[in-house]
């Protein structure tokens, strides 16, 4: 058995919302859909997998401007996450799609909240969630330690870090979350962003101006 993933981006900000499964089982999880809900919906039908959950990694549009009506889609689908710090951000949608031109999308809050340590299963796979601040006070990365993949929404890009000017994110506490819950994971592990191609925490910390390993450590 394997962990399986296939990236689609979605809406204008080219957002990478990942479906992932279980090989085994075809049970898994949609991570940030948001938007294109009816695309997704096609892949998820093409690809033969049983979606249990809808996983959010943070509260920003882009990320989870199409999770409701996906939702309505597939039935009975759980919506897991962000971390309960980021439920300002999911009040502020509707105000959010009309500011950036998205269709309107209206508040809600996920079935569960996450916290650090907490996981997310689907067939015979399972996530580790951690709580990564900085770009929202409320973001989560997840990882499969199986297959040494994680998904880290808005908090790492090849090249690049997350944006950290918005409402309560943080540069200096966003180098924090990087360096010291992502790094450990190993250097060998492949990333998915939340925009922009895959890397692996290895060729970032070589590479990247924002984090590479000569940076301090605020």
């Amino acid at each position: 058995m394997s962990l399986q993933y296939q990236i689609v981006p979605v809406t204008a900000f080219a957002q990478n919302c990942s479906i992932v499964w279980c090989d085994e089982t075809m049970k898994g999880i949609v991570i940030d859909p948001g938007g294109d809900e009816k695309h997704l919906a096609e892949v998820i039908q093409g690809l033969g997998v049983q979606i249990v959950h809808i996983v959010l990694t943070h509260g920003h549009l882009d990320h989870v401007g199409g999770t409701q009506a996906l939702q309505q889609s597939l039935g009975a689908v759980d919506i897991i996450g962000p971390h309960l710090a980021d439920q300002f951000w999911l009040q502020e949608l509707e105000n959010q799609s009309q500011m950036f031109g998205f269709p309107r999308t209206i508040s809600f809050d996920p079935d569960q909240w996450l916290n650090e340590g907490d996981s997310v299963s689907f067939g015979r796979q399972e996530l580790q969630v951690y709580h990564t601040p900085g770009h929202t006070p409320g973001h989560v990365c997840l990882f499969c330690e199986s297959a040494k993949v994680a998904f880290v929404g808005d908090v790492l890009f090849q090249g690049s870090i997350g944006r950290t000017d918005f409402p309560q994110g943080d540069f200096e506490t966003l180098i924090r979350s990087i360096k010291t819950k992502l790094w450990p994971l190993g250097n060998d592990v492949t990333f998915i962003p939340g925009h922009g191609p895959q890397s692996t925490f290895g060729h970032e910390r070589a590479s990247n101006p924002f984090v590479a390993d000569e940076m301090p450590l605020y």
